[in-house]
């Protein structure tokens, strides 16, 4: 099942509660890495340049929410500070086997603010793409090495998603990929695909974690990966996260457990397992 929301305080806690641990979770397009066009890192991060979300809360939202920059943002837990010396010292251990910009970047997703924001950001799509081996021919993107075309599949639950989706799998037909939008409104047969995995992208929601533990395990952990119905949507194999995961679970005071959710949260983020498209009600209390 998808992850539930952590349960909010109440009375005297209630106003610490919302000034410093609200997290307001993560919702976003989740890529199934088990599927082969998916499982590499730069072409999962070329298509996050194709979803213009400036333009859909401008049109579809009028300008009601942000966007979330972190697997736990709006908290303490949020990697939205370059790296801390407690944090560099964690990361130095797995130089080379994680994005280089989790030591000197700070997690933003692309974003279209300036003048012809979205066409610089395909130009950006296309040239990485282009670098990974995917070429446009006759319109249609393929691999210059095995001709296979790039499409695929978001599954949705509900077709009130669809407004959302349709702009992005417009601004994907400009790279040369197909996208094909399937909704089930049947529960059964959504819970089905979702409990075999099969999907290419669906929308998935993180809810807010103030204190995370086992349950990264479910999320991300590789064990989790192939167990059918588990929370590990993304199909995410990866030793570096199951390591930083049991040292997380293992910390041994508040600090320690912040620290390493940050380091778990970086590697997260600039692996892009996910588009983000969590909007967040800056209106809401």
């Amino acid at each position: 099942r998808p992850p539930r929301s952590t349960p909010k305080p109440s009375s005297a806690a209630s106003d610490v509660y919302k000034r410093q641990y609200r997290p307001s979770g993560m919702q976003g397009f989740a890529f199934n890495t088990r599927k082969t066009i998916f499982q590499n890192r730069n072409v999962r991060k070329a298509l996050t340049y194709a979803f213009d979300f400036e333009w859909s809360n401008r049109n579809l939202f009028y300008n009601a929410y942000t966007r979330t920059k972190s697997f736990f943002d709006n908290s303490e837990l949020a990697s939205q500070n370059l790296p801390s010396k407690e944090e560099l010292a964690i990361l130095e251990n797995y130089r080379g086997k994680i994005p280089d910009e989790v030591f000197t970047t700070i997690f933003s997703p692309p974003n279209t603010d300036e003048e012809n924001g979205l066409r610089k950001n395909l130009r950006t799509a296309r040239r990485i793409l282009k670098k990974e081996g995917w070429i446009i021919k006759d319109d249609v993107l393929i691999n210059k090495e095995t001709g296979e075309i790039f499409e695929f599949e978001i599954l949705l639950r509900s077709p009130l998603f669809e407004r959302i989706v349709l702009p992005m799998k417009r601004n994907l037909k400009k790279l040369g990929i197909n996208v094909s939008i399937r909704t089930v409104q049947d529960d059964s047969q959504y819970i089905r695909r979702l409990e075999d995995f099969d999907y290419d992208m669906i929308v998935v929601n993180y809810g807010s974690i103030i204190s995370p533990g086992n349950e990264q395990k479910n999320y991300w952990g590789s064990a989790s990966a192939d167990q059918k119905a588990s929370p590990n949507y993304t199909g995410v194999k990866n030793p570096v996260i199951d390591e930083i995961i049991d040292k997380l679970i293992s910390a041994k005071s508040r600090e320690e457990l912040v620290t390493y959710t940050k380091v778990l949260d970086r590697i997260l983020l600039f692996n892009y397992y996910l588009r983000k498209k969590k909007l967040t009600n800056k209106y809401s209390a």
